[in-house]
Order: C-alpha cells, then sequence, then structure tokens
C-alpha cells in the first residue's frame, strides 16, 4: 500500500500588457515634468499543494474446520470464536475487542471511512497474516472479505499475491503410499488446495454467483429521495447513476421510477420501455421535505400492485435518501414490503441517517453508503451486479493456478457493468473475496505439507494515468 504522488511541470505564461507610448504635449514653456497614467494588479497568496492518496483496508477471516477446534485455534488467534456448525471467526480488523466502538462510530449520521476516527481501526500496511492455520485437514475451508477504502482521490486497484512456501516436510508411511517418494521437497498443497477470489458486492463473506433475476424475471422500483435537499449536485449525480442502472436492463425485467418529498409519485409504472423510465428520472426536481415511508409505501404498491406487476417475479426495491425521516413509520412500511417479499437495497447519500437506512435495507449487506453524490455511480453499479448477473470471479483454480495469475498483478475493476478496466471513484469502498479449500478427495498426499502466501492490494492515481502501473488498459 502506498501513497503516490506526481510531480507536475508549471508551465508559468507570462502576460504582457501592452503599453503604448502617447507623446503629452506641454502646455507651457519651462513645464519640466510630467507623470504616466498607471496601474497595477495582482493575483496574491497563491499556492500549490500535492493532492493524497490513501489506502485502507479492513476485513473478516473465517474458517470451517469441524467442531471442537476453538482451543486449537486460538494457539494462533487468542480472540477467535466458535460461530457454530465448526466455523470459528479467526480475527477481523476492527478486532472483535473494538467492534463496539466500531459499531458506533459506523452507525453515526456523519461517518467517513476515510476519516481520522475511522483510520484507528483499519488496517494500514500492517503486514498481519489473516490465515495461520495448524493440521488442516481434507475438507476443510477458510474464507477472508476484504473491504478496500480508497480515500482522496480516484485510484486504479490492483490485486497482487505469491506463494512464499510450498513445502513437502518430509513424508510419512501414508504419504508415500499415496504418491511414492518425493524427493524434490516441494509439497503437492498448493496444486491441491482450490481458491476462488471475485468482487463481493454485499461484503458478506458468501460468493453469489447468479444474480436475483437470473432465473426468473426482475422487477425493480427505482424510489429516489427529490427533497428540497437534493437540488444539484446530488440529484444530478442521481439521474446519471439511474439512468446507467436502468440502461443494464434487458426484456423481459421491468423497471419503474418513484419519487418522493413530502408524499410519494409513481413517475413512471413498471414497464420494459426503458426509455419511459429514463426520462421519468430525468425529470425530476428537487423540493419539500422527506418522508421516505411514503416512498416505500408506493414502491410496495406498485411492485405488487401495479397494472404491470407479474406474480412470482424477483421484486427489488432500490431507496435512495440524502436526509431523515419519521423512523417508526419507515420501519413499518419497509417491513411491510420485505414481508411481502421485497427485497430492498438502500442507498444513504451524504448526511443521510445511516442507521435508519441500514435498518430499511433487508440485510446489513444490502445497506449501501455513498459519501459524496460522486460515488452513487459505483453503488448502482454495484447493485446492478448483484441483482443483474452475480458477483464476478477474478480468479479460480487451484491455489498455484490463482497465485501465478496474482504475482502478475490483475486490475480491479471500478465498474463492472461498464466495458474496460475502470477505476475506483475517491472514497468510495470495493469488497474483496478469498477462499480457499482443500477437497476431501485429495486423501493422504498433503500430509505434512505446508504452504505460505501473501496477498496484497495496490492502489495507483487515475488521473493522468493511461498506463497504471506500467501496464495499458489495453493490454
Amino acid at each position: 500500500m502506498s501513497d503516490d504522488n506526481q510531480l507536475y511541470d508549471i508551465n508559468r505564461r507570462k502576460v504582457l500588457a501592452g503599453l503604448g507610448g502617447i507623446g503629452l504635449a506641454s502646455a507651457g514653456a519651462g513645464l519640466g515634468t510630467s507623470a504616466f497614467f498607471s496601474d497595477t494588479e495582482t493575483f496574491q497568496n497563491n499556492s500549490l499543494t500535492a493532492g493524497t492518496l490513501d489506502l485502507k483496508l479492513d476485513y473478516k477471516a473465517t474458517y470451517e474446520g469441524g467442531a471442537g477446534r476453538l482451543a486449537a485455534i486460538q494457539e494462533n488467534y487468542p480472540d477467535a470464536q466458535d460461530l457454530g456448525d465448526g466455523v470459528y471467526l479467526l480475527d477481523q480488523a476492527p478486532s472483535p475487542a473494538d467492534m463496539q466502538a466500531w459499531e458506533d462510530l459506523v452507525q453515526g449520521e456523519d461517518f467517513q471511512f476515510c476519516s481520522p476516527e475511522a483510520d484507528e481501526f483499519l488496517v494500514n500496511g500492517d503486514g498481519i497474516p489473516v490465515f495461520t492455520l495448524d493440521d488442516v485437514k481434507p475438507g476443510d475451508y477458510g474464507e477472508v472479505t476484504i473491504s478496500i477504502h480508497i480515500c482522496d482521490n480516484p485510484a486504479y486497484l490492483r490485486l497482487g499475491g505469491e506463494i512464499g512456501e510450498n513445502a513437502e516436510n518430509g513424508q510419512n508411511d501414508p504419504e508415500i503410499a499415496a504418491e511414492g517418494v518425493d524427493t524434490d521437497g516441494i509439497g503437492e498443497l498448493a496444486e491441491e488446495i482450490q481458491v476462488r477470489v471475485w468482487y463481493d458486492e454485499d461484503c458478506d463473506n458468501v460468493y453469489e454467483p447468479t444474480g436475483t433475476g437470473e432465473q426468473q424475471e426482475l422487477e425493480v422500483a427505482l424510489v429516489s429521495d427529490v427533497s428540497g435537499s437534493m437540488g444539484g449536485a446530488p440529484l444530478n449525480a442521481l439521474k446519471t447513476a439511474a439512468v446507467d442502472f436502468v440502461n443494464n436492463l434487458s426484456s423481459p425485467d421491468e423497471a419503474a421510477a418513484i419519487s418522493f418529498n413530502s408524499s410519494a409519485s409513481v413517475d413512471q409504472e413498471l414497464t420494459t420501455t426503458y426509455g419511459d423510465v429514463i426520462n421519468a428520472i430525468n425529470n425530476y426536481t428537487a423540493g419539500g421535505q422527506t418522508s421516505i415511508a411514503a416512498g416505500v409505501a408506493a414502491g410496495e404498491n406498485e411492485l405488487l400492485n401495479g397494472t404491470n406487476a407479474t406474480p412470482g417475479a424477483s421484486k427489488v426495491m432500490i431507496l435512495l435518501s440524502d436526509g431523515n425521516s419519521s423512523s417508526s413509520a419507515a420501519i413499518s412500511a419497509a417491513d411491510a414490503a420485505k414481508d411481502a417479499g421485497i427485497r430492498i437495497f438502500t442507498i444513504a447519500l451524504g448526511n443521510a441517517n445511516t442507521s435508519l437506512l441500514q435498518q430499511l435495507a433487508s440485510s446489513p449487506d444490502d445497506a449501501f453508503v455513498a459519501p459524496n453524490p460522486s460515488d452513487l455511480d459505483t453503488v448502482y453499479a454495484e447493485i446492478a451486479q448483484i441483482v443483474l448477473a452475480g458477483e464476478q470471479v477474478i480468479a479460480e483454480g487451484s491455489m498455484s493456478d490463482v497465485f501465478a495469475q496474482l504475482s502478475e498483478g490483475v486490475l480491479l475493476d471500478g465498474n463492472r457493468q461498464e466495458e474496460g478496466v475502470q477505476p475506483y471513484p475517491g472514497v468510495t469502498t470495493q469488497c474483496i473475496g478469498f477462499e480457499w479449500e482443500l477437497p476431501f478427495e485429495v486423501g493422504n498426499e498433503v500430509q505434512s505439507d505446508s504452504v505460505a502466501f501473501d496477498i496484497s492490494v495496490e492502489a495507483e492515481q487515475s488521473r493522468n494515468n493511461d498506463a497504471p502501473f506500467g501496464a495499458s488498459l489495453s493490454d
């Protein structure tokens, strides 16, 4: 992790005022002096300050190794927790001891991952291992979700890694019987462990390969706050991001545009004529107070009872707000919608009541935060990835194969809904899932083998950078 500074050559251009010479005749003999007309204009207190690029991480690592192993695991992870069913929480940042303080901070209305208050909980180049496991057996499984926070400026991200050790550690009789005598000292564990790395869009530690609408028709209501505080940049960013979302739909999926302030309006009912939805969104104007409950109720009614609503379709509501509202009314409306089978994604923009919107979402993983209007395009793209295509694999195969790719560095895509590799906006978050499994069928050939590996995340500025990390985006 590094902060990248780029020096810029400042070409100074002198602007010369042309002074035409005008002779002034003396009005009388003996007039020996005359004064020139003059004027001075200055630009004062000029300064140039280099920008910053900071990368911060937090993570959660779990291990599924069978019941009754907590004491053994705590030798390497004193704070490990038994989550039940043979699954253990190994470690996380923030740590379990800090978790309540972290949750209190995150649920505050003004929370930002890149704030000094959050910094003390996050990982900043500490080089800590997320897996240190002994006595791994066939059938064991582990997973870490890495939450990447880009601070200050847009950046490209690159995921890297390498295997540092793949040792045989001698052979016992069962291993010799399984694979014969091996004298090269190289173990088979890295070849046998299966690894998957993916964009964990909802940061839930679970790979979800298919979207909500993959197996059946999708009906989505875009429920958008258009109260007075949304005027200007927030509303413009909402229009752009929501329109991009609609442009990713294809028949038979349907969309509806619903806006709310003091009351709610169905601006376009469910339809596959996406141009009508886009026109409705682009016609939004800001004004009035905020009633989230009215927006949620209107969205529920359209998804369930609208003219074009289809029984059995996957029902999704994307609720965006930048403000506060009656908590009890909003929670009641959202609970009714969720009980009716509607999946609610929420987006807390700017100074929104983040805690309330998290409660309204179908799960904590379906609650998104956009600190700034410029973050909305990324958030809507992540939701689109979840509901339309499922989570995208970055690399998978044997540990040897995956780390062969990571050793070259894999550029991460800041917007999976656009062609090519896109940078990530400043002040944004991306979760990456990494899971490994030692298949049960492997048997004795990996007895006593060990493998050590590193995982790294790099950030590099995107502005004025046509070749991030030295590689052309067209390569």
